[in-house]
């Protein structure tokens, strides 16, 4: 059996709605560009706030695909 190794990469995605949203962004997006993806982990979550309101909700995302060389 091959052995198979996996990058991982971290986004921040931003939603202006919910932390679930800005997370979804960040896949999103990745999935546009990386082939294979396999595990998402959110590993922070918070807010930017202005005039004293919650502007967006942002979700650092780890997120792993397979790793193949380029070779």
């Amino acid at each position: 059996m091959a052995e198979t190794v996996y990058k991982i990469i971290e986004l921040v995605g931003t939603s202006t709605e919910s932390w679930e949203r800005a997370a979804s962004a960040a896949i999103a997006r990745a999935s546009g560009s990386l082939r294979d993806l396999r595990v998402a982990e959110v590993s922070e979550l918070d807010m930017t706030i202005e005039n004293g309101s919650v502007a967006t909700y942002r979700a650092k995302v780890k997120l792993s695909f397979k790793y193949e060389d380029a070779g």
